[in-house]
């Protein structure tokens, strides 16, 4: 293995802990629903940018972890994960062709379904409805979308992680 795949794969991991510690950095109680799934755009980018390196796999284990940091039902974000990552992986090609603002509008497709199958889930064990502020979290992960993606891609291409 030689240096660069070590510089790129200590990458990998710092932007994943990175989007993790996001995760669950405190929010006033009104915005805590309304937060953006920063774990999840950040597996976007690399399933999209690395698809041979990023899985599904990547993303039950992210997945997990965040069920353990938030506290949730074991699973609910694996799940959801990995189906955002099976279909950002079918399309990925066609997907870094599209200019922003329509990346941007299939990554607030993509999160919202990600909600929808969180919704689901609730709604099934704990027979919750979800209010409006958790709907907004794809909305504000669509406008997050360009910024986090120059910033990922800008640290792909100084690291050299292929």
């Amino acid at each position: 293995m030689d240096k660069s795949s070590n510089h790129g794969a200590f990458v990998l991991y710092a932007t994943f802990m990175a989007a993790l510690v996001l995760q669950v950095f405190p929010l006033p109680l009104w915005a805590h629903q309304a937060r953006p799934d920063i774990p999840l755009l950040v597996l976007i980018y690399w399933s999209m940018a690395l698809p041979d390196r990023i899985g599904i796999m990547t993303a039950v284990f992210t997945g997990i972890i965040v069920d353990a940091l938030t506290f949730s039902l074991l699973g609910q974000h694996a799940l959801a994960y990995a189906v955002a990552i099976y279909i950002v992986l079918i399309m990925h090609k066609r997907l870094r062709l599209l200019p922003m603002w329509q990346q941007a509008i299939t990554i607030f497709v993509i999160l919202s379904i990600e909600r929808l199958i969180a919704a689901l889930i609730l709604g099934i064990t704990d027979g919750l409805l979800p209010n409006m502020l958790f709907w907004l979290s794809p909305l504000i992960g669509m406008f997050l979308w360009p910024w986090i993606f120059i910033l990922l891609r800008e640290l792909r291409q100084n690291f050299h992680i292929q």
